[in-house]
């Protein structure tokens, strides 16, 4: 497990038991796991998180995001890369048809 996975699931633990998180706090709940963490990445999570409230982060970035927007954001990629192909293949079209007009081609 990474480091920035181990602090991660630290404050968890301490923002569902209601505790202040604090670079100490991460850094004995990772000791207690077994899970080497520098001790930068204990304050730079604790200094982000200072007079924060987890729970309510997560639960207003969970309730922000329309429901199935993973699946639409999906679909949305192979559409984008579809209509690029698309789009390719009418500019290579457009110049072949170019080079026609201009009364040459590559056959004349």
């Amino acid at each position: 497990m990474s480091q920035e996975s181990s602090i991660s699931y630290a404050a968890l633990i301490l923002a569902d038991a209601e505790q202040e998180i604090t670079a100490d706090k991460l850094t004995a709940i990772t000791k207690a796991a077994g899970a080497e963490v520098d001790a930068v990445w204990a304050d730079v999570f604790a200094k982000a998180l200072e007079g924060k409230n987890l729970k309510e982060l997560l639960f207003s970035f969970a309730a922000s995001a329309p429901s199935g927007a993973a699946p639409a954001a999906g679909a949305a990629a192979a559409g984008g890369e579809a209509a690029a192909a698309e789009e390719e293949t009418k500019e290579e079209e457009a110049a072949e048809e170019s080079d026609e007009d201009m009364g040459f081609g590559l056959f004349d």
